[in-house]
């Protein structure tokens, strides 16, 4: 018996640290479905310019390759991601409905169904459904090679209670 009381001990004490050390707490979504549109592909390492019409120019340069994802996520009423980043560029397009994007610092961007916007994936950020009817948003990941990951869970900025 004294054995397992001192096991919960050194077990609860070690969880505890844990805690306390990191200060950190992920943050989960709700009222979200989500469909991936087919598995991501891999493409080798490439570099592509070009030069388009009235100065419009692109340019790409994958040197080691990268993996894109595409993802339709349907937002319910009070729905809402989570907080979190990427670990590559994301192309977000509302395709129905408001969608209002939560930057790190609390900033508020409200997107209507036509717009969209590039997330670099460096900071992290939440996506939240404020309106009374549901939102569909299609979302393009650009991550590294062979990746499978296309978010990271993020803890609740300790300036942003939303």
């Amino acid at each position: 018996m004294e054995a397992n009381h001192t096991l919960r001990r050194v077990l609860v004490g070690t969880a505890m640290a844990v805690v306390i050390s990191s200060g950190l707490w992920a943050t989960m979504g709700s009222g979200t479905s989500s469909t991936l549109v087919g598995p991501p592909t891999t493409y080798e390492g490439f570099k592509v310019k070009r030069d388009g019409v009235d100065g419009w120019t692109v340019k790409i340069d994958a040197k080691d390759g990268l993996s894109i994802a595409t993802q339709m996520i349907t937002f319910q009423p009070g729905g809402q991601s989570g907080w979190h980043s990427h670990p590559g560029p994301v192309f977000i397009s509302v395709k129905e409905g408001t969608m209002t994007f939560y930057d790190q610092d609390c900033n508020a961007t409200v997107l209507t169904a036509g717009q969209g916007f590039l997330d670099v994936g460096e900071d992290r950020h939440l996506a939240r459904n404020e309106s009374g009817s549901p939102a569909i948003n299609v979302v393009t990941y650009f991550v590294p090679p062979h990746t499978t990951v296309l978010r990271i869970d993020a803890p609740q900025p300790p300036n942003c209670f939303l």
